[in-house]
């Protein structure tokens, strides 16, 4: 089984893995869903895994283990791991990036057009100066959280790999 140092590239900002697995996955979803284990919450939904943390352990940046697992023909299942922030903040955190995007190609055109026609464009490229740097600043930010939730992604990880051990 791989584990959690095997995970992609550190530049990624929600992790995935895959594991290969002997069991059916009916008989590891129900071994999910069974379990009940502080500080740990497990929800099921049809083949898919949410594993959090409770309200006590949650800060900002807690992350969350979303697991799928599908039968393959041949027996066996596949189960597929994306690690991620709360659905909330990651939706927040793209609106962030989305808006920054918008504005840098606003401003873009705004700077061609004007020196399309001979006029001053320098406080435009400023500001996409600005918006380039506010880029930087969301993905530190975003390193930064994916830091200090990784603690607790092992602990995702280590509790996951407890589940599928007792098959």
């Amino acid at each position: 089984m791989k584990g959690i140092n095997t995970l992609p590239s550190e530049i990624v900002l929600r992790p995935r893995f895959q594991l290969e697995q002997e069991a059916s996955n009916e008989k590891l979803l129900n071994a999910f869903e069974k379990t009940k284990r502080p500080p740990f919450i497990i929800k099921r939904l049809d083949d898919h895994v949410f594993i959090k943390f409770n309200k006590q352990e949650v800060h900002f940046w807690s992350p969350q283990l979303q697991l799928e697992i599908v039968e393959k023909e041949e027996g066996g299942s596949t189960l597929y791991g994306l690690f991620g922030p709360n659905p909330t903040l990651w939706t927040f955190f793209m609106f962030l990036h989305f808006g920054v995007g918008t504005f840098f190609v606003i401003f873009g055109i705004w700077a061609y057009s004007s020196a399309a026609l001979d006029k001053p464009y320098v406080w435009q490229l400023g500001i996409m100066g600005l918006l380039v740097a506010l880029w930087f600043v969301l993905y530190a930010f975003g390193r930064a959280g994916k830091k200090k939730g990784k603690s607790q992604m092992q602990a995702l990880y280590s509790f996951m790999e407890d589940i599928l051990g007792k098959d």
